[in-house]
């Protein structure tokens, strides 16, 4: 099936803080981003009616003391639900009787060993067109494959591959939502890539399972 390009303009400006005329609690996340080691691709938006969108990174970004070490990353097109979190650093010693943080308090205690030096497993990274449900939570060295579904709750700890669904704590896939010769054909696409006005033309068949016509030129 071939798709004709009907809609009317390029869809919402990916560079405004708010794209929901006359509600605020929707942010384009890269462009209320200040922190240098998070960054977000065009068109992933955070929602969070309750504690404001803008809070983003005082509320969602944990332990993100050492910008340094870790990094957040997420590509285009992600949907982040409320209350979804990433946990950047925070751990504590695991190679000694007590994982007790004795040296944060300090008054002697700070020379037992060095915080800011425990291991970090690694950045955090989201490819594309990736959908966070509620108060999900990621830590530290997980990536998260394109078109990945998290669902609402789960607690990921190992990277998940693209396409697939997961949920529950810890995080384990419940599905693929398509079989691997269609997954490679979507990722042989990558439509999230294409410059807006393709997109734009390629819409009905984006939102549809027609991979043929998505891939037709």
């Amino acid at each position: 099936m071939m798709y004709q390009k009907n809609l009317a303009n390029n869809g919402p400006n990916p560079n405004t803080k708010t794209p929901l005329e006359g509600y605020e609690d929707l942010v384009f996340l890269k462009n209320i981003i200040s922190s240098p080691n998070i960054h977000a691709g065009d068109y992933t938006y955070y929602d969070d009616r309750r504690y404001g969108a803008k809070n983003f990174e005082e509320n969602n970004v944990l332990y993100n003391y050492q910008p340094d070490r870790v990094k957040l990353v997420f590509g285009k097109f992600c949907a982040i639900a409320a209350e979804t979190k990433f946990i950047m650093t925070g751990d504590h010693k695991l190679d000694a009787i007590s994982t007790y943080p004795f040296p944060i308090f300090k008054n002697g205690w700070e020379s037992l060993y060095d915080v800011n030096q425990l291991p970090i497993r690694g950045d955090i990274i989201v490819k594309n067109d990736v959908w966070f449900g509620y108060n999900s939570m990621v830590r530290n060295g997980v990536t998260i494959g394109n078109g990945a579904i998290i669902g609402a709750n789960a607690f990921v700890v190992k990277d998940v591959p693209d396409y697939a669904i997961v949920a529950g704590n810890p995080a384990k896939i419940v599905k693929m939502r398509f079989d691997e010769k269609n997954i490679a054909r979507l990722l042989e696409i990558a439509w999230w890539d294409w410059d807006i006005e393709k997109i734009n033309s390629k819409l009905p068949a984006i939102c549809s399972l027609d991979i043929e016509s998505l891939g037709d030129d």
